[in-house]
């Protein structure tokens, strides 16, 4: 029993010093409550040294139990506790009446954890703690206070009523060094050593304390884990969306507004095979129904038609939310309106700016205005004439659904008319 008990605590003794060692390979995620405060009360019964006469019952009341501890992660902690054991006369016994007082320090490891009760249960756990401390025994059969050493080993059993209360059951045996008297209190021992040997069961409670949700004792290696490997599938999910249907996955996508159906490159981007910033889509669809079934002439060669897909508002320049920057994948509409205003060096353009519904009017009117305001400075420094463009201020567009982000995507734009 001795090397049982001295075995514990050489264990606990070594689990305390590498426990901050052993943070690394167990928990990765820090965020549990640490400290705990325990009261437990119950029966114990002291075995030996007694005075021959005297004895106490079976299971003798009463023992008071209060520990504070601290986990340094989910599987070794420590613990300060004290304790009080009153004995008294059992039956058939001279009368006596005995105190014992003690304060130790404890190693403390999470067999629950260690054991993975977690693959069985979630409201049952178990604790093993082992340590030493000091003694102090008093009884009205001698004067005086008998001090001692002491050696305790023990395990807890738990079970979890919430995130803040476990209610707990425990069993320990104590052994005491230089105890000198019996526990009766009746005669002196000869030759101390290690002769006091009391065991004590008890019933209690653990309060957790922290401002986290749960405590060591309950916290499962990698927890959560999981759960940011789902969040990583789930973003490569969204990446793999294709919001404008057009074949290519967002996060490839540089033309994330394609019109529904057009053709588009590896890129998500519209072709323009005869690099005419003209999409060929686009262009097909002008050519079969503005121009006759005799002229087939380029688009950028008949003025009319070019007119009619700028003033239509197939040539545009997009933001994204409260920007009056444009996006880097729209910027073609600049370009086309740059090629335009070039080869018609008479003529001049409104510079149209839309705001989506999100957000107070007056600020969506500003808005729109500064994305007006934007593309006309960018068409400047590209040597075109102030006087030929003109700035409106159209606000918000209300013609889709505003709950859309999808659609709103499509009214934060700048379009273009011209004079």
């Amino acid at each position: 029993m001795k090397k049982l008990i001295l075995s514990l605590i050489f264990a606990a003794a070594f689990t305390t010093v590498s426990a901050q060692t052993e943070t690394e390979k167990t928990v990765t995620n820090n965020d549990y409550n640490k400290w705990s405060v325990e009261l437990a009360g119950g029966l114990n019964k002291p075995m030996r040294p007694m005075t021959a006469g005297y004895r106490t019952a079976v299971t003798s009341a009463y023992v008071a139990d209060l520990g504070v501890r601290y986990m340094f992660n989910n599987k070794f902690g420590l613990k300060a506790d004290f304790g009080y054991n009153s004995f008294k006369e059992g039956e058939n016994s001279v009368g006596f009446d005995s105190k014992y007082y003690r304060a130790d320090l404890q190693g403390v490891a999470n067999l629950g954890r260690i054991m993975n009760f977690e693959t069985w249960t979630n409201t049952l756990g178990l604790l093993g703690h082992a340590g030493f401390g000091l003694g102090f025994g008093e009884s009205d059969n001698s004067t005086g206070t008998d001090k001692m050493g002491n050696f305790m080993a023990g395990v807890t059993g738990q079970i979890k009523l919430s995130n803040r209360v476990a209610l707990t059951g425990d069993f320990t045996t104590i052994l005491n060094a230089k105890q000198n008297r019996t526990f009766d209190g009746a005669s002196a021992i000869g030759t101390p050593g290690f002769a006091g040997v009391l065991f004590n069961g008890t019933v209690g409670i653990t309060v957790y304390l922290g401002k986290n949700a749960k405590h060591a004792d309950w916290t499962v290696d990698n927890e959560g884990r999981l759960d940011g490997i789902e969040n990583r599938i789930a973003a490569i999910e969204n990446k793999m969306l294709d919001t404008d249907n057009d074949g290519v996955a967002d996060y490839l996508d540089q033309e994330a507004n394609t019109a529904d159906g057009a053709l588009v490159n590896t890129k998500g981007k519209s072709v323009d095979a005869n690099k005419n910033n003209v999409p060929d889509d686009v262009e097909k669809y002008i050519m079969e129904n503005y121009t006759s079934k005799t002229d087939k002439s380029s688009v950028l060669s008949n003025n009319e038609l070019i007119t009619s897909l700028i003033n239509g508002g197939y040539i545009a320049t997009y933001f994204d939310f409260d920007k009056s920057t444009p996006t880097n994948v729209s910027t073609e509409g600049i370009d086309f309106i740059l090629t335009y205003l070039r080869n018609n060096p008479t003529a001049s353009i409104d510079i149209i700016g839309h705001a989506d519904e999100l957000g107070r009017t007056a600020y969506n009117d500003k808005l729109s205005n500064a994305r007006a305001n934007k593309v006309k400075s960018i068409l400047i420094k590209a040597n075109i004439d102030a006087s030929r463009l003109n700035v409106i201020a159209a606000g918000e567009d209300n013609s889709v659904d505003k709950d859309s982000e999808l659609a709103r995507r499509l009214v934060r734009k700048v379009t273009f008319r011209v004079k």
